[in-house]
């Protein structure tokens, strides 16, 4: 009986330890199967960049399958480059931007495939102090804009759309860093940026709030579309349901960001050592009520398009723009990696 319960014994113990191994086992094959993505905001990690990385600490990505990196960026452009070279995988990019891209790197085949920005948040933002209420009024006015900015990149749209006489406007190429400092020290009377950035980095800066003016573009006759998720062709066309897994798990992220934005902010404010977080949670505010919870966005969901209205903004780009060939909407923007329209709707 000693003899038959030693057995039994050791057998339970060989019973667990197989078990333990294969636990190990399948936990190694689950990390291995983790597919790497890497990610390019366009901008540093402030308020609105939210959504991605509430995704990323709360597990979401990892849920997917995904080990995501997520990189800050140095403005509209940067992420389109990083995610042409291939040395991202997937980014966030001003749709308006790849448009001008694609046009002049047919070769390079990025698409679009999820809108945040339903609205762009392409502004001039003046100071009424200095002379700026409305549009006409940046005539015989000094406008600070660094060259490579998103907003800048919409001016003749602006200008055409409110019958300003750009001659008369004087274009001073500022750098990002020192934008908002000389609109603050009078230096420039206007300057281009995003709304929810510039105004409140103003604001941060010591300008009253009732001295600031914020001539939001989509305001003021620039009917497009802003910032999407981008990818890789490449990485497409090799790993679409990694592509698929990534939009379900931000959406995820952008559902948690609506519904608790104060919580939210605070994914941000950790990786960002000067960031404050009533600054931050401010910003990210602005971004959801002027750029991503819209109209269209409440009545249709995350993520989409409107051909038709996309086909009105390639119209609009094309009046200050000369394309090499006219792209239709479903050469720019991707609808087949969009999680369902019932998992897309505002709740």
């Amino acid at each position: 009986m000693v003899v038959l319960e030693s057995l039994a014994a050791g057998a339970r113990r060989a019973a667990v330890g197989a078990l333990i191994a294969c636990g190990a086992l399948l936990a190694a094959d689950a990390a291995v199967a983790q597919t790497p993505i890497k990610f390019a905001l366009d901008w540093k990690f402030e308020g609105p960049a939210a959504p991605f990385v509430v995704a990323l600490d709360r597990g979401y990505y990892k849920a997917e399958g995904l080990d995501v990196t997520i990189d800050s960026g140095a403005g509209s452009l940067e992420p389109l480059n990083r995610v042409a070279a291939g040395t991202y995988d997937m980014g966030f990019a001003d749709i308006n931007s790849l448009i001008k891209f694609r046009d002049a790197n047919p070769t390079v085949p990025i698409k679009a495939i999820f809108v945040v920005y339903n609205r762009p948040p392409f502004a001039i933002v003046a100071r009424k102090s200095r002379g700026v209420i409305k549009p006409k009024d940046l005539e015989g006015k000094k406008l600070g804009a660094p060259a490579p900015d998103g907003a800048y990149a919409q001016w003749p749209i602006f200008v055409q759309a409110n019958n300003i006489d750009a001659s008369k406007v004087t274009i001073e190429n500022v750098g990002f860093p020192v934008r908002e400092p000389m609109l603050a020290a009078g230096q420039v009377d206007a300057i281009t940026g995003f709304s929810f950035s510039s105004y409140i980095n103003l604001k941060d800066r010591g300008v009253p709030a009732d001295d600031i003016v914020v001539l939001l573009m989509a305001d003021f006759g620039v009917n497009l579309y802003g910032n999407a998720i981008i990818v890789n062709p490449k990485f497409a066309a090799e790993k679409p349901e990694a592509v698929k897994a990534f939009l379900r798990a931000f959406l995820k992220g952008m559902k948690d960001t609506v519904k608790d934005p104060t919580s939210a902010v605070d994914s941000v404010v950790k990786r960002n050592d000067v960031a404050k977080k009533d600054i931050e949670l401010e910003r990210l505010q602005m971004a959801l009520r002027d750029n991503i919870l819209t109209p269209e966005v409440r009545a249709n969901g995350f993520g989409a398009i409107d051909p038709a209205r996309f086909e009105r903004a390639i119209d609009q780009i094309g009046l200050t723009y000369n394309f090499k060939a006219k792209p239709k909407a479903g050469d720019i923007f991707d609808a087949s990696f969009l999680p369902s329209a019932a998992d897309r709707k505002v709740n």
